[in-house]
């Protein structure tokens, strides 16, 4: 598949390179150019692409926001993202890692807003980079395997999102639509930065159902 990342920094250079081994085609974009990311480019070889931010969004079928939210701004138009499945894997923290305050809404609200014909999933954010890195087990059944939560209104957009998680040895969880799911993956919510076990994910979401 065609990915496009947007951010090379650590959650999306490991992004990159998970989706690379899988022998995904990945065009990943900085806010430096793509010659800063020569090295990248040469340590992960021919199927990842140095490109513009442009060039990214319009190459993949399914493209990655792994910048600061805080610099949201700076994407792309968004005629560029019309029918995309847009990961947004962003946090909303400040410069110094204060949670910025949303009000009632999400941070995948906002970006959905900003991006009016893309299909938003919000993923790859209530986990820490190296866990990421280091413990997708490919060969291990689900049961066995770290969750990675998935929220988003686009069913079927999630379910490619879901099947990109169980390729890099993780169980996806689906936790409902952006507004009610993604709150409870936000910095602060009862989903954020924990580890859990796919099933043990499983039943955390539904004992949280009730308060949705």
């Amino acid at each position: 598949m065609k990915i496009g990342v947007l951010g090379a920094g650590r959650l999306g250079g490991t992004v990159a390179q998970l989706l690379v081994e899988e022998g995904h085609e990945i065009a990943i974009a900085n806010r430096s150019g793509p010659q800063s990311l020569a090295d990248l480019s040469e340590v992960l070889g021919p199927r990842l692409h140095a490109v513009s931010p442009e060039e990214a969004v319009r190459f993949g079928r399914v493209v990655f926001l792994a910048i600061p939210f805080r610099d949201r701004e700076s994407l792309p138009d968004a005629s560029l993202f019309e029918g995309k499945i847009v990961v947004d894997a962003m946090n909303p923290y400040t410069d110094d890692f204060h949670v910025i305050d949303l009000g009632d809404e999400t941070s995948s609200e906002l970006v959905a807003r900003q991006l009016p014909g893309a299909r938003v999933v919000k993923a790859f954010n209530t986990m820490y980079w190296e866990t990421l890195r280091d413990f997708g087990h490919r060969n291990l059944p689900e049961s066995e395997r770290f969750a990675l939560f998935v929220a988003g209104d686009d069913d079927q957009a999630k379910a490619v999102v879901s099947d990109l998680v169980r390729e890099l040895g993780f169980g996806p969880v689906d936790v409902g639509q952006l507004a009610t799911g993604g709150r409870l993956m936000e910095p602060g919510g009862p989903l954020y930065a924990r580890e859990f076990s796919t099933p043990d994910a499983r039943n955390a979401v539904a004992n949280l159902q009730p308060l949705w």
